[in-house]
């Protein structure tokens, strides 16, 4: 079955995309709002996109009449920070999502704490086992779409989720990371994993399948 994207509908077009790239990353952003406030809200259009310099993409989609709060907070201040999200923190994640009263907070109301940065003014969420902190190289704007690239400044990370500090290596499964899927509350967790090693050229010439 094949669709032409030129003929849908925007929000066909979103059907179909977020039900096959699947599962995406959520960066929970937390940015300064014009009054000093701290906005959150999660995206799952996210992902990295290299480590020299250490580059983040976020995919901010306009409203019908303005730029979202996140996307005008970040044009505004050039700097933002991605919190990574829990499975024990799916709730307040999901929460956040609402859409709040302008000068409403969503860590308040998800009963968060807000923890200072070191690199940038935006605070990070306290209980987000991971954040990171950025600052905005760019943004490009398609449309109704704003896609933010972030510099990574720095990363703060639980102290028992390193396995090995001096070597840089985490314990990636016990971040207990959650993915979205497709539809309105699709979600996918991290702990169904298997390990396939990297194959020499030798070895992926020795398992090439025969005609």
């Amino acid at each position: 079955m094949e669709f032409d994207f030129r003929q849908l509908a925007p929000n066909d077009r979103y059907k179909l995309i977020t039900g096959v790239i699947v599962p995406r990353p959520i960066a929970w952003v937390t940015t300064l709002n014009p009054d000093g406030g701290v906005n959150a809200a999660p995206f799952s259009y996210f992902n990295m996109m290299g480590s020299d310099p250490a580059i983040l993409a976020l995919g901010v989609g306009d409203r019908a009449s303005a730029p979202k709060d996140t996307a005008a907070n970040i044009r505004r201040e050039r700097e933002f920070v991605v919190n990574l999200v829990t499975l024990e923190l799916a709730d307040a994640m999901n929460l956040t999502a609402s859409d709040f009263a302008q000068g409403e907070s969503e860590l308040a109301a998800a009963g968060l704490a807000a923890a200072p940065s070191s690199q940038v003014r935006t605070p990070r969420i306290a209980q987000s086992p991971v954040q990171l902190e950025c600052r905005e190289a760019m943004t490009l704007e398609l449309g109704r779409t704003r896609i933010v690239l972030g510099e990574v400044l720095a990363l703060h990370i639980r102290d028992d989720l390193m396995l090995d500090p001096a070597r840089f290596h985490v314990d990636s499964a016990s971040l207990h990371l959650i993915g979205r899927m497709g539809g309105r509350g699709g979600y996918a967790r991290t702990t169904d994993l298997f390990e396939m090693p990297r194959l020499t050229l030798t070895q992926a010439r020795k398992a090439q399948q025969k005609p």
